[in-house]
């Protein structure tokens, strides 16, 4: 797969961000079409590769920067918001995207999550929540429902899901929405105005594990999903958001939570960015010290 080398923003197509390397992933898998989603507001934005990131962590979507075609990090279990704060901070004039899946962000990057949302570092976090581990063929995550029997849960989970989207909106991020893998125009979407905002902005997607988790499959979701956008939900109104977030019965919201204008982004309160992206300044080093150091590190 050739990787497109398209740079006039208003001519972009999807499949100029089709990656080298085709997606390994299970037929059915709803990583497919959050891969899709956000190929396709990218180039609906006329954001050209070279202008964005995308950082992962471990896990069957944390693969995605290798199917996507822009700079890519493919990094820890765990650890992909503290690498893309990292790259933010040294140039916060890069899109950057982070992409994973449920127990790598809400499991072992669970403390990343919720101070990230905190300092409202702009960044687009995209989780694929699949509700189970699927890399390691089978076990309970954080969000696997209550009662569900899995390889390590043979007699039914005992445990409560954690809820990232009420999270999202009490630990301060200033984007919060929920897509569906099966509902493209709708994920794209909430995409672009992710990307578009000014802060954290969090889009916690279900995109059914095909292989592992028959509970809660596409069927499961299509008979539930309802978007909010349908019901007039005002997104700045804080206390309905997270009301709206607790709903999980015959009817499962989707949609745009909770958006706040004007909240200063981490970026912007850092007193050493005001002189522009830190990968720009002037590194300070003589060359044969930055030679020196590059030679130690590599």
């Amino acid at each position: 797969m050739a990787v497109s080398t398209n740079t006039d923003a208003s001519a972009l197509k999807a499949r100029d961000f089709q990656g080298k390397v085709r997606p390994d992933w299970c037929p059915g898998c709803g990583d497919f079409g959050v891969l899709n989603a956000l190929q396709r507001a990218c180039a609906e934005l006329g954001i050209l590769p070279h202008e964005l990131l995308v950082v992962s962590g471990i896990g069957c979507s944390s693969n995605f920067p290798g199917f996507f075609n822009a700079y890519g990090v493919h990094s820890l279990h765990g650890r992909a918001l503290a690498v893309a704060t990292g790259a933010k901070m040294a140039n916060h004039e890069l899109n950057v995207v982070v992409t994973g899946g449920d127990g790598d962000g809400y499991g072992i990057g669970g403390n990343h999550f919720t101070h990230t949302a905190r300092r409202n570092v702009d960044l687009t976090y995209l989780v694929m929540n699949n509700q189970i581990y699927g890399l390691t063929t089978g076990q309970l995550s954080p969000t696997s429902t209550e009662g569900m029997q899995t390889k390590s849960s043979p007699f039914g989970s005992v445990e409560r899901p954690v809820n990232p989207t009420t999270a999202a909106i009490m630990n301060g991020a200033t984007f919060v929405a929920r897509g569906f893998s099966g509902h493209g125009p709708h994920l794209v979407e909430l995409m672009k105005q992710a990307i578009q905002h000014r802060g954290f902005a969090h889009i916690d997607i279900f995109s059914p594990c095909v292989t592992f988790n028959h509970d809660n499959d596409y069927p499961f979701f299509r008979e539930r999903v309802k978007a909010l956008e349908d019901e007039g939900h005002d997104p700045s109104d804080w206390k309905a958001a997270c009301e709206k977030a607790m709903v999980w019965d015959d009817t499962i919201y989707t949609g745009l939570f909770f958006k706040a204008e004007g909240v200063p982004t981490l970026g912007r309160k850092e007193p050493v960015l005001a002189g522009g992206p830190l990968a720009h300044h002037p590194l300070g080093l003589s060359e044969e010290q930055a030679q020196k150091i590059l030679k130690r590190m590599l």
